[in-house]
Parts: C-alpha cells; sequence; structure tokens
C-alpha cells in the first residue's frame, strides 16, 4: 500500500473529502459544492458552485486566482489535505483571495475535466491565473507550513512556473528566492508532463540545481535531491554508485534544518536513494544508512510532523533495516519500533479524515515489516470506523495475496469491488478485481467472465465515461484479460466479451473522441 502515500493516490495494488457533484449540463462542466454536514470543518471555504467556465469567467471579472482541487473520497493522502490543510484558519482565511472549486472523480463528467486540466493522480491542486494561464501544481506532499508558504508564493507570482523553469534554464538574472522556491517545492509528481517532457526530469532538475546553486544553496540541495529520486525510482533502475553524490545526500541529513526542509523526499525514498548509490553491504552504504536512519529518528520525534509523516519515517527505517540485513530477518528491535509507532498513531487519532491517512500509512509499515497478521488486524478494525472502509479492504487481498494466500485474496477484492461506491472508484474496483481473479483464479472462467461482464454493464453510455482514470481501468482489464488469456486459451469467453464491449463503444457518438478511446481498449491479443 505504501505506493498509495507517495505521494499521491495512484494505487499500484488497486488498479473523495466529502464528493462535491460535476456533472455535463448544456456542454458545460459543471461544480457544486457539499453540504455543511458534509464539510467538516472546510464548509467555511467558499467553494464555488456553477459550471468551470463560470467560474473561471467570475475570476477574470474579480481579478482572482483560481484554486482548483481534484480528489477522491477513499484516497489516503487527500484525507491527509483535508485534515491537516484545508481545515486551517489560515487556510480559510486565504481561500477568500483566489476561487476555489473541488472537483471529485466520482462526480459524472469528473474524468473528462480531468482531461481536460491535465490531472490523474489524487489530489492534484493547481493554482490558476484570473485569465487561466496555470500558476502552479501544489505539493500535497509537504507539510501543512511549507505548503502555506507555497500557497502564498503562488497567488502573488508574477510569473507562472512554466516562464520561470524557462528563465532559470536559460540563466536568465533576476530570478527572486521566491521564484526559486516555487521551482522548487513545484509537485512534481503530479505535473504530467505539462513543464517538460519526463524523460528529461531528472537532467533539468540536475540543471537547476546547478543554476541556483551559487544564490540559493539550500533550494539546490532539494534540486539535486529530487533528481536522485527519480533517477532512483525509474523503471529499471540500477545501482550506481556516485560518491560525490553521496556526500551530498551526507551533508543534507546531517543537517537537521536542511533535512527537515526536505522530510518529504527522505522519508518516502529511503530505500530506493540507498539502493541506487550504494553497492549491497558496502561502507558508503553503512555510512549512509546510519546517518538516514538519525534523520528519520528525529522525524518520529518531531510533533510538528503530522502523523502519517512520522508513519512515513518509519517506514523509511524498515526500508533501510531489509537493505541493511538477510531477508525476514528484521531485528526484534526494528520490529518493536514499528509496533509502538503503528499502536502510538492508532491511539491518538480520532479523526476519521486523518484516519484514512494514518491507518493507511500504520499497515503498510507492519506490511512492510513482514507484520502481516498485525497489519490485517488494523485494517479489519478500521472497517468499522472508515467512510470508505472499501479501500482497506484491498489492503487485506494485497497482503492475502503477499502471503500466498490465494483464496483470501480474491474474496477481499470480491469485497472490496462490492462495497466501493462512486462510478469511477467501482470502475477502478473492478479492474482490481478482474486483475486479482486472472492472477489467483486463472482456472475459474465463469467468475472471471461474470465480473467483467458486471464491471462492463456498469458503465454510463456517455462519452464523458471514456476519459482519464475510467479509460486507464478498462486498459488494465484489457490488458488482465489478455495475459490471462495468453495462447488464447479463454478465447470464445473473450470474444463474448469483446463482443460486449464493442456494443457500448458503438452507442457513442462517432465522430466524438471517446468513441475511438473506447474502441482502442481491446481484450485479445490482435496481429
Amino acid at each position: 500500500m505504501s505506493a498509495n502515500l507517495k505521494p499521491y493516490c495512484a494505487a499500484a495494488w488497486l488498479l473523495s473529502l466529502m464528493p462535491l457533484t460535476a456533472w455535463s449540463a448544456a456542454g458545460k462542466d459543471v461544480v457544486s459544492v457539499p453540504t455543511v454536514a458534509q464539510a467538516h470543518s472546510d464548509h467555511e471555504i467558499p467553494w464555488r458552485k456553477g459550471t468551470v467556465d463560470s467560474v473561471f469567467a467570475a475570476a477574470k471579472a474579480s481579478n482572482k486566482p483560481v484554486f482548483l482541487y481534484w480528489g477522491a473520497r477513499w484516497c489516503p493522502p487527500c484525507n491527509q489535505v483535508k485534515a491537516t490543510i484545508f481545515n486551517r484558519q489560515d487556510f480559510i482565511e486565504k481561500s477568500r483571495f483566489f476561487l476555489p472549486v473541488y472537483i471529485d472523480g466520482d462526480s459524472p463528467g469528473a474524468q473528462k475535466l480531468g482531461a481536460r486540466f491535465k490531472v490523474r493522480g489524487y489530489p492534484t491542486m493547481i493554482l490558476f491565473k484570473p485569465n487561466g494561464e496555470e500558476i502552479t501544481r501544489l505539493p500535497g506532499e509537504v507539510d501543512a507550513e511549507r505548503y502555506m508558504q507555497m500557497l502564498s508564493i503562488g497567488i502573488n507570482a508574477a510569473r507562472p512556473v512554466k516562464e520561470l523553469l524557462g528563465s532559470a534554464l536559460d540563466n536568465a538574472p533576476g530570478l527572486s528566492m521566491d521564484d526559486w522556491r516555487l521551482l522548487a517545492f513545484y509537485s512534481w509528481d503530479t505535473d504530467e508532463q505539462q513543464l517538460l517532457p519526463a524523460k528529461d526530469l531528472a537532467t533539468t532538475l540536475k540543471r537547476l540545481a546547478s543554476a541556483c546553486k551559487p544564490v540559493a544553496p539550500d533550494i539546490s540541495a532539494r534540486f539535486a535531491l529530487r533528481a536522485l529520486v527519480v533517477e532512483a525510482t525509474a523503471k529499471g533502475a540500477k545501482n550506481s554508485p556516485d560518491n560525490a553524490a553521496v556526500g551530498q545526500v551526507l551533508a543534507m541529513l546531517g543537517n537537521p534544518r536542511l533535512a527537515r526542509e526536505n522530510f518529504d523526499l527522505i522519508t518516502n525514498y529511503a530505500g530506493d536513494v540507498m539502493t541506487y548509490l550504494a553497492s549491497a553491504k558496502s561502507d558508503e552504504q553503512r555510512q549512509l544508512g546510519s546517518a538516514w536512519n538519525a534523520a528519520l529518528d528525529r522525524f518520529l520525534e518531531d510533533g510538528s510532523l503530522s502523523t502519517t509523516d512520522r508513519l512515513m519515517a518509519m517506514a523509511g527505517k524498515v526500508a533501510l533495516a531489509r537493505l541493511e540485513n538477510d531477508p525476514g530477518a528484521l531485528s526484534d528491535a526494528i520490529l518493536q519500533k514499528a509496533r509502538n509507532e503503528v499502536a502510538r498513531a492508532d491511539h491518538t487519532t480520532t479523526d476519521r479524515y486523518a484516519r484514512q491517512s494514518v491507518i493507511s500509512a500504520a499497515a503498510d509499515v507492519l506490511t512492510e515489516a513482514g507484520l502481516f497478521d498485525e497489519s490485517d488486524n488494523l485494517l479489519k478494525a478500521e472497517l468499522k470506523r472508515s467512510h470508505s472502509p472499501y479501500y482497506f479492504m484491498l489492503g487485506l487481498a494485497a497482503n492475502a495475496k503477499k502471503r500466498g494466500d490465494k483464496a483470501a485474496a480474491v474474496e477481499w477484492a470480491a469485497k472490496a469491488y462490492a462495497a466501493s461506491a462512486g462510478p469511477a472508484t467501482r470502475l477502478q474496483w473492478g479492474a482490481s478485481y478482474i486483475k486479482t481473479l486472472t492472477e489467483m483464479a486463472p482456472d475459474h472462467e465463469a467468475p472471471i467472465e461474470a465480473a467483467t461482464k458486471r464491471v462492463l454493464g456498469e458503465l454510463k453510455t456517455a462519452p464523458d465515461t471514456f476519459y482519464e482514470r475510467n479509460l486507464r481501468s478498462l486498459e488494465r482489464v484489457g490488458k488482465s484479460l489478455r495475459e490471462w488469456n495468453r495462447e488464447n486459451a479463454h478465447a470464445a469467453v473473450i470474444r463474448r466479451l469483446q463482443a460486449q464491449l464493442a456494443g457500448i463503444c458503438k452507442r457513442l457518438p462517432a465522430a466524438d473522441p471517446s468513441r475511438s478511446a473506447c474502441d482502442s481498449v481491446v481484450f485479445q491479443e490482435t496481429s
């Protein structure tokens, strides 16, 4: 489950805040706000009613920026934002200076809005100028104080991040410290290649680190660490020992103030960067591990960090311990430390929105420590308390899969799908259920066909359905079925399912892009 908090809900193992409603009417994208009872202390934020286009028109007329929040009810980082930022009085007061728009991913038409604004991962938060030009994407993974700083800088920014990036890379004079901060704390994780292609990100971050080092060495250090994170987490990344980079990381870890400013990268990517920079069992790895653990220990005792952030520090310690020990041989001390941190978090967190994030992180810690039964017990206990228990059911399915309990994995995936709510969410959870079935019970043709028919049968035959996360969920269904049907082992089932999807696609307008998107989803290999 840890992928879900690094740092937004892409939810690798599964394939919103209280919902606002967005729908399409007369060709307009419409967004409405929650009731006061739903809003949970953020009801004072003046979320805008009306169409998105009308909000931008009002922004232009009032010369106010637009704050767009894209989230989902079940998403742990979204609930973290709700519990630590949206309920802050200073955020509520600052919201008077911009027009806030909340788009819940399960609202009808929301996925088409997602495509329009190039948002995928939950949560994504974007500031726009009054004229509709994007200023910046705000980093949901940083602490609340840093977030508020970046929000203020963004609201007052004279130039958008895209323009600042061009000036920085051209070595143009005149970038202020706030300009560099806006670049350094930009939400690169939710950029969706708006600023530059993903393949160029690491190289660009290194160039930025070099460009600002003479005037802003601390910000340079963040760019450099972010570049390492990008390289270390890239698909197919291999161990690349680099003594200079090791020295840079050690300098940051050994500086409590600088480490605290970059705690998000240090906690979330400890194992990734360590594996990338230092050879197994080497002196460099031991030196890095000692310094990294010391920084993480400081975070664990830092009351200014949220409970979820401190749990992520514990997860970092578990990841480092796994590198230092033989597989499955974590010390009693680190296991007890994990138990203690989880118990502390469980006991002290009473806010139901905060718990959606805290319990997810806590269960991850236990799972990564190999304490599957304890992780299961924590998740099961939360099913009765959570406003989105189906999220934790998939955690139980993932634990069962890791233990090799195929029947339990299928059972929990089925329960999660049955309990899920909201069209986009149900499609995602349905895709996860189909994937689990095809992997854990590939000989069960009838249940696989029945599950896929049900998922397809719930699709609303409307153009707005076939965008963003919905389309990607359908593509995952297609991939699962193609892998299941290798060598045409289940050809008859696949033909029937493909015919069902084709019938849905044919009912879409022929000239609408959604028709070709729907037609592109295939369940069998094509020559």
